[in-house]
């Protein structure tokens, strides 16, 4: 067991990039971790890792035992797996990365009655806007809304979503409604920016190909809930999702407007690295979310 210990120790810190991050993910102290790695290299008698307060650098010989390691603690992760899921239970830690609004109004939630129904497994789930590398990150199951995906990856669809551009009526009684895409340049546009102010295009599709359309206003911003709330404050136009809005649209709150611009379905996926063995707490999560979205009505209920 103090084997398995120490390489998991050594293996996470190489993931994570330090030992505090490593020993935060292994909820032991970084004291307690680097410990485990003196008792590998002392038995192995080689030095793994160049260790410093803020960097760790691999040895040639951890570059090799690296790649052994892997291998040992996959196979035996797989071996717990199959023997587990013979008795037909999920169980385990299940770690999830999803986008920060979407997670908390519509991933989170759901964990609580899962878990009810899985009483074996554990979730630590990630928000974050940030699009992770699920393999060095160390995450079994990413959330992801379009965009492009690694090929070594399986993209399981779970519901279907568009990004529109929208707007509250009152606005559009006092600011006209677009008909083009040349008409954005004469609207007030509620822009997603990047760091340090630079704002990104909101994207078309214009005779068939994709086109970007840079847009202006008085307010921008890199929060996505906070775009929401300007838009629905009559504010300006944002271009969202419609995970985000069906709600609105449905009581009346919100309209779309270009709509023959709007580019196909942005779907929303669950993702993971192709593996020999998927944990059946991954699938179970995964069943349990397309069953959720595919709910008459799940859509249109107000979540705020």
């Amino acid at each position: 067991m103090d084997k398995i210990k120490e390489m998991t120790a050594f293996v996470d810190a190489v993931d994570q990039g330090s030992l505090a991050r490593a020993a935060l993910a292994q909820h032991v102290t970084p004291v307690m971790l680097g410990r485990r790695i003196d008792a590998l290299e002392r038995r192995l008698g080689v030095k793994l890792l160049h260790r410093t307060t803020r960097h760790l650098t691999l040895t040639e010989a951890g570059t090799l035992f690296l790649e052994h390691c892997r291998k040992l603690l996959s196979d035996l992760d797989l071996a717990e797996t199959i023997v587990s899921e013979g008795r037909g239970e999920a169980s385990g830690h299940l770690i999830v990365s999803a986008p920060a609004a979407f997670g908390r109004l519509h991933v989170a939630p759901h964990a609580p009655p899962f878990l009810a129904a899985h009483p074996k497994v554990r979730i630590s789930f990630n928000l974050t806007d940030q699009v992770v590398d699920l393999v060095r990150e160390g995450y079994e199951l990413g959330i992801r809304i379009g965009g492009a995906l690694d090929p070594s990856s399986v993209a399981v669809r779970l519901a279907s979503n568009r990004r529109v551009v929208c707007g509250t009526p009152a606005y559009f009684a006092r600011c006209g409604v677009p008909r083009t895409l040349d008409d954005l340049a004469q609207h007030n546009c509620l822009a997603f920016n990047l760091q340090g102010g630079q704002q990104r295009g909101w994207y078309f599709q214009k005779d068939g190909k994709p086109v970007t359309i840079k847009v202006g206003g008085n307010l921008d911003c890199n929060d996505g809930e906070l775009l929401h709330r300007w838009v629905s404050e009559g504010l300006g136009l944002a271009w969202r999702s419609t995970w985000e809005i069906q709600a609105q649209l449905a009581a009346g709150e919100l309209m779309t407007v270009l709509d023959d611009y709007a580019l196909p379905d942005y779907d929303i996926m669950a993702v993971y690295m192709q593996q020999r063995h998927l944990p059946a707490r991954v699938r179970a999560f995964i069943d349990t979310l397309k069953a959720t979205y595919a709910q008459p009505g799940y859509w249109t209920r107000p979540v705020r």
